[in-house]
């Protein structure tokens, strides 16, 4: 079959994962479950294998009190029959109908034991920390974690919308106990630049920091939010504002060009350059069609070349092509 997804090691978790992942935010509450299943059949057909959740997926949306995604899953896999194929990661911390939030031991254990319920499975791959919890001692989540892989219910961890400095706090405190660390960090991440001083609710993006702190320890980087929802192909959907000024304009204007030069859509460019942009990010994209799907799977066959790649990294900012350009 044409297009295959390949697949990569996700740093020290241990995790054979596809390089594109599939986000199922609206699996089974905009997206019923036909259609569900069939996104889910044709992501799986092509080769992918890294299936990203939440336990409150998708409690915004109307008559949706959470859960709807994992469950969509566990049935989708049960009638398949390839969870030991499957890669599933799910999340925990924020609120939902029957969940306070947070990260605490007794929060872990139980949204942990909910989300096996309703994915019907007897692990999860990887378990992320989808926000940070302050109010609760880094030792008692740590050990949390720790606990569970010890008992096989989950195989590695992550940290998602956590700031940099906390998660390696929490990994120290996991070294000094001996503890399963985060080996996995997930957060927002595209190809335009966010203005100084934008705010994304608790949604935190990839900083030049994080890809320096990926490099030396080893720990995997995820990023979402990678197609801005469409916002770079589709004609109705408006450059989000956070991203709105000359430096985005002057990024579109070589993304564009790009896109006409390799003969792909400018997504294709924007996930080829996430995937190619050192140390290597995996990006997460969602779809509510096959063509949707096809289209991200197909800048699997693209690899921007050092010219290509110098004008995405550089154009926009003089500081960044100087940054580029110096010699080491």
């Amino acid at each position: 079959m044409s297009d295959m997804i390949g697949k990569t090691s996700l740093g020290k978790s241990g995790l054979q994962v596809s390089k594109l992942a599939f986000g199922t935010d609206l699996i089974g509450s905009k997206y019923g479950q036909a259609q569900s299943f069939s996104l889910l059949d044709h992501y799986w057909e092509h080769g992918g294998n890294f299936v990203d959740t939440a336990n409150f997926y998708a409690s915004w949306f109307p008559g949706c009190v959470g859960g709807e995604s994992e469950t969509t899953i566990g049935a989708w896999m049960k009638e398949r029959r390839n969870r030991d194929r499957m890669v599933i990661s799910t999340k925990l911390a924020f609120d939902y109908p029957g969940s306070p939030g947070g990260l605490s031991r007794v929060e872990i254990e139980r949204e942990c034991e909910k989300s096996l319920r309703r994915l019907d499975t007897d692990r999860i791959d990887l378990y992320y920390s989808h926000r940070d919890d302050m109010a609760t001692p880094l030792e008692e989540t740590m050990e949390a974690y720790d606990r569970l892989v010890r008992a096989g219910k989950v195989r590695a961890i992550g940290a998602s919308n956590l700031t940099l400095w906390r998660i390696a706090e929490a990994n120290a405190v996991s070294r000094f106990h001996g503890w399963t660390a985060y080996s996995v960090i997930e957060q927002r991440f595209t190809y335009l630049r966010a203005r100084h001083g934008a705010l994304f609710g608790p949604q935190l993006i990839i900083s030049e920091e994080m890809k320096q702190f990926s490099t030396a320890h080893g720990v995997a980087l995820i990023g979402y939010s990678v197609l801005l929802q469409g916002a770079y192909s589709r004609r109705d959907k408006e450059i989000p504002s956070q991203f709105a000024g000359v430096d985005s304009d002057e990024r579109l204007i070589v993304l564009r060009a790009i896109s006409e030069e390799t003969g792909r859509t400018p997504n294709q460019v924007v996930i080829a350059w996430i995937r190619q942009t050192p140390p290597g990010i995996l990006p997460i994209v969602g779809a509510s069609s096959k063509d949707q799907l096809d289209e991200s799977i197909g800048a699997e066959a693209l690899t921007l070349t050092e010219e290509h790649m110098e004008r995405l990294t550089t154009a926009g900012n003089a500081e960044i092509k100087r940054a580029w350009l110096q010699p080491t």
